[in-house]
């Protein structure tokens, strides 16, 4: 055994993330010439300018990925993203400034 190894029964099992949450699928591409790079909890809709999506339709969304983790956009990409509703209190402080307070 290493050190911080799972050991599974069902290889097949899949760990859900955010069970029971809405979410959305959005595309959406790097229109600037840098990488842009955007975390686990951060409010999508505040994202960088440089990349182009529905702002609108991202409002009180993350990224549906695993806590601490990130996607990278390279300049000219475009993929589509899964978003998760935030949950809690919904309310949202700092990013970009846009929100600070409820959704």
């Amino acid at each position: 055994m290493i050190p911080g190894e799972l050991l599974i029964d069902d290889e097949s099992a899949v760990h859900a993330l955010n069970p029971g949450r809405r979410t959305l699928s959005l595309v959406v591409e790097n229109a600037s010439d840098r990488p842009i790079q955007v975390g686990s909890h951060y409010h999508f809709a505040e994202t960088n300018a440089g990349l182009r999506f529905d702002r609108a339709a991202a409002q009180g969304m993350r990224l549906n990925i695993a806590s601490g983790t990130a996607v990278r956009f390279e300049p000219g990409q475009q993929r589509t993203v899964q978003l998760v509703d935030y949950a809690g209190d919904r309310q949202v402080w700092g990013f970009r400034g846009l929100v600070q307070g409820a959704l």
